[in-house]
């Protein structure tokens, strides 16, 4: 317990070290411990680095500065609804749940079955209630829409449509958009339209879809 504690300091000094985070994202990350959403094979010293890691189906797992960056882009309030395209291994969407509360609604779509099955058994085990889904994240998930903050954890090639017609006037979508580098997008959603900043360049994972692109 004393080493995950020691990395763990270790990691939300790193995150501080790249600006001013909201405490609410370094609390979620706490709360939240990395190592527990990747294989167990992964030394602590990884589990908690500054760095992307394999979580198996050609996928990672977010760099932690990466994903406190996105997540402070976003704004996160209590009882938000938010919709996460790009499950993965389950943990932004755990630290999104810790953030808007037990009022919060976090639903998170996995296209990839296998991925989507282990990290449903995850939020089970661990009870983190966040609605877990396999579906073609390029859709989004008019269910639940309209949808207060919408964040992508995958490399888009566009912001699509779907997600933008699912976002609350008002509401903000964080996205790395981009073929081999990607630029953090943040849009705003008005009446007239999306309101589009940069916020620097990434590499993330490309976006997978149920039919080519």
């Amino acid at each position: 317990m004393r080493r995950i504690e020691y990395y763990m300091r270790t990691m939300i000094a790193t995150i501080r070290e790249y600006g001013a985070i909201d405490r609410r994202v370094t609390d979620a990350m706490v709360k939240n411990p990395r190592h527990l959403f990747m294989p167990d094979d992964v030394p602590l010293e990884t589990a908690y680095g500054d760095m992307p890691v394999p979580i198996g189906r050609s996928q990672t797992i977010s760099q932690p500065s990466t994903a406190a960056f996105m997540l402070d882009l976003l704004e996160l309030k209590p009882g938000q609804n938010v919709l996460e395209i790009g499950t993965g291994s389950g943990w932004n969407a755990a630290l999104v749940k810790s953030i808007v509360g037990r009022s919060g609604r976090v639903t998170t779509l996995e296209i990839d079955p296998v991925l989507f099955l282990e990290a449903w058994r995850l939020m089970e085990r661990l009870g983190i209630d966040v609605d877990v889904r396999c579906c073609d994240g390029s859709r989004g998930f008019p269910e639940h829409a309209p949808y207060d903050r919408i964040v992508v954890t995958c490399a888009a090639p566009r912001l699509f449509e779907p997600w933008i017609g699912q976002l609350e006037v008002g509401g903000i979508i964080v996205a790395p958009v981009g073929v081999y580098v990607q630029e953090m997008i943040r849009g705003i959603r008005g009446r007239r339209g999306l309101a589009v900043e940069t916020h620097g360049s990434f590499r993330f994972v490309p976006m997978q879809f149920s039919a080519p692109e």
